[in-house]
C-alpha cells in the first residue's frame, strides 16, 4: 500500500465553551467583603492574644490592713504555775426565733468544737507580811501561801473551729453566735480546771516546788501552810 493510499486518522477537535464572567461589580464586592472578613478575624486573634488571663468566676483573697499598736498597761507577776490542764469541748449553741408574729419557730445554730487550756498555780503577789518567816538558828522556814487558783485560760485557735453552722431559712444569722460559743467554751475550761482533784494536785505540786526552793536557799526545815 502506498503512501497516498494510508487512511487518515480521524482529527478530533474540542470545543471549550467560555466560563462566563462575573460583572465587574460584583468581582469588587467580594473582595471587599472577604477582606473585611479576613480583617474582622485578625483583630479578635490579636485581641485575644493580648487579652489579660480571665479571672476564676469567684475568688477570695484575706487581707490584713496594718495598724498601730497600744500599749496599756504593763504588770508584774510573782506567780509560780504548777499544773497545765488540757481541754476538749463540744460546744452546741442556737439562737431560737419567733417570726411572722411569733407564728413561725426558727432558729441559727452552731456546733463549735473547741480545744484549750488552763494553767493553775499560787500567786505570791498574795504574799501578806509574816506569811513567810526563816528562822537562822533552826534554819527552818515557814511559809503560808495564798491557795491554788486557775492563773489563766486560753482556746487552742489551730484546734477550734465551727463543724456546723445551720440557719433555718426564715433565720436572721445572729453574727454574735461564734462569740458566745467561745465564751462557752472558756467558761466549760475554766470549771475543769476547779475541779477539787485538779487544785489538790496543783497544791501538792506547789508545796513540792516551793520546798525545794527554801531548800536550796539554806533551809533544812520547810514548813508550810496554806491561807
Amino acid at each position: 500500500m502506498s503512501f497516498l493510499s494510508r487512511e487518515r486518522e480521524p482529527t478530533v477537535i474540542q470545543v471549550v465553551e467560555p466560563r462566563p464572567r462575573l460583572p465587574g461589580w460584583l468581582f469588587v464586592g467580594m473582595v471587599g467583603v472577604l477582606g473585611a472578613l479576613l480583617a474582622g478575624g485578625f483583630g479578635v486573634w490579636a485581641a485575644l492574644r493580648n487579652a489579660p488571663t480571665v479571672p476564676a468566676f469567684r475568688s477570695s483573697q484575706i487581707e490584713v490592713t496594718p495598724s498601730p499598736q497600744l500599749l496599756v498597761a504593763v504588770q508584774d507577776l510573782a506567780r509560780v504555775e504548777t499544773t497545765e490542764l488540757h481541754v476538749e469541748k463540744v460546744v452546741d449553741l442556737s439562737d431560737h426565733q419567733k417570726v411572722l408574729f411569733g407564728l413561725v419557730d426558727t432558729k441559727d445554730a452552731m456546733l463549735l468544737v473547741a480545744s484549750g487550756r488552763a494553767t493553775i498555780g499560787i500567786d505570791l503577789g498574795k504574799l501578806k507580811a509574816g506569811d513567810v518567816t526563816f528562822d537562822e538558828s533552826t534554819r527552818t522556814a515557814h511559809m503560808r501561801l495564798p491557795g491554788p487558783e486557775v492563773l489563766s485560760t486560753a482556746l487552742d485557735e489551730d484546734k477550734t473551729y465551727v463543724y456546723t453552722r445551720e440557719t433555718d431559712t426564715f433565720a436572721k444569722r445572729n453574727e454574735a453566735l461564734e462569740g458566745r460559743a467561745r465564751k462557752e467554751a472558756l467558761a466549760a475550761i475554766d470549771a475543769a480546771a476547779r475541779d477539787p482533784e485538779i487544785m489538790k494536785r496543783s497544791r501538792d505540786q506547789a508545796e513540792r516546788q516551793m520546798r525545794a526552793l527554801a531548800t536550796q536557799l539554806g533551809a533544812k526545815t520547810v514548813d508550810v501552810t496554806w491561807q
